[in-house]
């Protein structure tokens, strides 16, 4: 898969770039969405867009009420400055005024600029204070505490927390606490303080804001702000910039789906076009190995499974990693409420899930493609045999042989179907148990006062996004295994080595040696077969000579003609093309100066024209008449109504076997190559036909070489030499004259055909 993958992306290299690059924008995107939602949630409805618990703006009196109440005195107003033209900027003097209608009313300070984790320590520091602040100006909470400080007093406890020589008990009930606790020596306000801190010390950092931002609220309210106009503002202003990140995100992944697709598209293509060339290349060992209707699949319905897979690996190698780490470190960073748990449980339930799942299903993926190909070579078998089908009446047969075939296939793809429609009902129950379990502990967590709602929602929301990554990872695991398949399946193609190739140093044909073909002690055998197919075959064929070759079914016959164009390689011996060893040549080179006309005519889709026109589409139409012509398919071609622009169907159903035969002749004529090879090409033709169009030929081929594969004695009779084989060895070499006083392999096959008088006819 990988081989294939990085092999066939290099051309979509840019492209794949600006995928990952939008993948990861897209998960930062949708990463920061559930934080929208928190702040939507926390700050613009429940604090009403009050950010910090640091109030931006402060009165001088709230800020000495804050600074009596805490340590921090001094790290606050470091960070605090007076509000004043001298102090800040006219943009920002104006920008204060603006936002605080009464800031000029009273002596006021502003907070300065501050780094994120400044920020935060003040926070919570002057935010401990506020929280104070705000309790003890409650009128009973702050009665309570000078109730108290009576009953200290009156009951003579030494260690009081306030100093009875400078404060009367009669006056303590209608004073105000702050100046109580202003009036206390330092020692006892420090001990003050340590309760408070020791109480501190207890409680989530969250309450202590949550509780503090009421006093900033407060605050707010005193210097003119429209606490509900702030709220919608904030809420609108975050609606706006959440809805901005969503269409980064959905920008992003519109994008991303028509790349991946075009990538898909382009490597489809490449990989396609590789196994095409590839399969051209294969000798016709290679072809018997495969089988037609394997390689077919293997270059549509396999190609087509990795095509489909690019597109989620893109989002499984580089989103969902991303999301899934993202969003579980953000769940982390929130989990003071010890949520985490809940996500860890689901990730183990989802990886047993898929894990399960994988293993049952892999070895069907494995099979699935073998199926294919069974009922692709039964539906190409049956298809191309349907006269033969129907002649016999084993219509009932085939349907049967088909119906075992497409059952078998059927029952492998439900069986992985059932397996895999688990697991999207499982996942989704994991994802509802998982909003279950945080709403029940986010629900108690709220109670307590320790999150708050809008915690409770983000949590939720990245819990779905790393169940949604997982989501990826199953979808990958059902498209993986099969497109693995198919993967091994097309490397299988590309790395097969064909076994005739051309040499490394090639060399040129002799010119004085034009048209000779030469045998050698040639023997050959099958790949993996057992025994020599052809065993010392020794014979010249000479141009301006017909040598002829014949034998009974099974002799070698078409073997010996298909190792000249090198379909296949001698195993013994050397085949010379014109003073060259074959071997030695390009095999383009050799083909070229070859016409041949195999045994069974093949024509191919398109008009009787660009098949007559094969070897050369740039070919005189002079040059095509006067092939068909001497061929003998002028006649049939010129009844037609569009003549030589006729359809000619898929394979050339839509003729008869003598005009294909025939036209198949015509298009080697046109070639106008040195060697003619016939292997049986006018078994198809009446005995009338067949001498006129021998008698034509001769013309043509005057100084040509001519090798005719026949099984009519009268076909051969005339031929210069004719070779005699019988199981795959030379039995009788000369003229019909000789051989007929020679050799009795020879005089049994002409008796077996022609009168005795005929026979004497011929060799006169």
């Amino acid at each position: 898969m990988l081989k294939i993958l990085k092999n066939n992306l290099k051309k979509s290299w840019m492209s794949v770039i600006i995928i990952v690059a939008l993948l990861c924008a897209q998960a930062m995107a949708d990463l920061n969405l559930p934080d929208f939602t928190s702040k939507i949630v926390n700050i613009g409805i429940q604090q009403k867009g009050v950010e910090n618990s640091a109030p931006e703006v402060i009165t001088k009196a709230t800020l000495e009420k804050a600074l009596l109440l805490t340590r921090e005195d001094s790290f606050i107003l470091d960070n605090y400055q007076v509000f004043s033209k001298e102090n800040l900027s006219e943009k920002e003097y104006n920008k204060y005024l603006k936002q605080y209608p009464n800031i000029e009313k009273q002596e006021t300070y502003v907070v300065k600029k501050l780094d994120e984790d400044t920020q935060e320590k003040l926070n919570l520091d002057i935010g401990k204070a506020l929280m104070l602040v705000s309790m003890l100006e409650n009128e009973e909470t702050s009665a309570q505490l000078k109730q108290q400080m009576v009953s200290y007093m009156s009951n003579g406890i030494s260690e009081l927390p306030v100093n009875q020589t400078n404060i009367d008990l009669n006056v303590i009930m209608s004073q105000d606490i702050f100046t109580i606790i202003n009036s206390m020596p330092e020692e006892q306000l420090n001990m003050i303080l340590d309760i408070v801190d020791k109480k501190y010390s207890e409680m989530p950092d969250s309450i202590i804001e949550q509780t503090a931002i009421l006093s900033v609220q407060k605050e707010y309210a005193s210097l003119g702000v429209n606490l509900d106009t702030q709220q919608n503002k904030y809420i609108l202003i975050s609606g706006l910039k959440m809805l901005g990140v969503a269409f980064i995100s959905m920008f992003a992944a519109i994008l991303i789906t028509l790349l991946s697709a075009r990538c898909a598209a382009t490597l489809g293509r490449n990989v396609r076009e590789k196994v095409y060339k590839r399969v051209l290349s294969f000798s016709s060992n290679e072809y018997r190995k495969f089988g037609s209707s394997s390689l077919i699949t293997r270059n549509t319905n396999d190609v087509q499974q990795i095509q489909n897979l690019i597109p989620m690996l893109f989002r499984v190698v580089i989103y969902a990693p991303i999301v899934g780490f993202g969003a579980f470190l953000k769940v982390l960073n929130q989990s003071e409420n010890s949520m985490a748990w809940i996500i860890g449980v689901a990730i183990l339930a989802i990886v047993f899930i898929i894990g399960s799942l994988f293993a049952l299903a892999m070895p069907k993926f494995k099979k699935l493609q073998d199926l294919i190909d069974k009922l692709n070579m039964v539906s190409r078998e049956i298809l191309t045999g349907i006269p033969v089908i129907r002649a016999f009446n084993k219509e009932k047969y085939e349907e049967n042989k088909f119906d075992e075939a497409n059952t078998a296939l059927t029952k492998t793809i439900i069986f992985v179907n059932r397996i895999m429609s688990f697991m999207m009902p499982l996942l989704m129950f994991i994802m509802n148990s998982i909003s279950l379990l945080i709403i029940w502990e986010g629900a108690a967590n709220v109670d307590k006062g320790i999150m708050q709602v809008g915690t409770v929602m983000t949590f939720m929301q990245y819990a779905m996004q790393i169940v949604i990554s997982f989501l990826f990872i199953s979808m990958l695991s059902i498209m993986l295994p099969r497109a693995s398949v198919s993967a091994k399946r097309i490397n299988d193609v590309l790395e097969t080595e064909t076994l005739v190739k051309d040499a490394k140093k090639l060399k040129s044909f002799n010119p004085s040696k034009k048209g000779l073909v030469e045998f050698r002690d040639v023997s050959f055998r099958y790949p993996d077969a057992e025994s020599e197919v052809l065993t010392d075959i020794n014979f010249t064929a000479k141009p301006g000579e017909v040598t002829a070759i014949i034998g009974s079914t099974g002799s070698g016959k078409s073997t010996v003609v298909n190792l000249l164009p090198r379909f296949y390689d001698v195993t013994g011996g050397e085949i010379i093309v014109d003073g060259v060893n074959i071997k030695d040549v390009a095999q383009k080179d050799l083909r070229d100066i070859i016409g041949f006309v195999p045994q069974k005519g093949v024509l191919f889709s398109g008009t009787i024209e660009s098949n007559i026109k094969y070897s050369d589409e740039n070919m005189s139409d002079e040059r095509m008449i006067q092939a068909a012509k001497i061929a003998q398919a002028e006649d049939f071609i010129t009844a037609k109504t569009d003549n030589y622009n006729s359809e000619i169907s898929q394979g050339g159903n839509n003729v008869s076997g003598g005009q294909k035969q025939r036209l198949s002749i015509a298009r080697a004529i046109a070639k106008n190559p040195e060697i003619f090879v016939f292997d049986d090409s006018f078994s198809a033709l009446d005995f009338k036909t067949d001498l006129k169009l021998r008698t034509a030929l001769e013309e043509v081929t005057k100084d040509k070489t001519v090798i005719i594969v026949a099984q009519r004695i009268s076909t051969i009779m005339n031929a210069n030499q004719i070779i005699v084989l019988d199981e795959g060895k030379i039995v009788g070499k000369g003229t019909h004259s000789e051989l007929m006083e020679n050799s009795e392999v020879y005089r049994q096959i002409a008796l077996s055909q022609l009168s005795k008088e005929e026979l004497e006819d011929g060799r006169e």
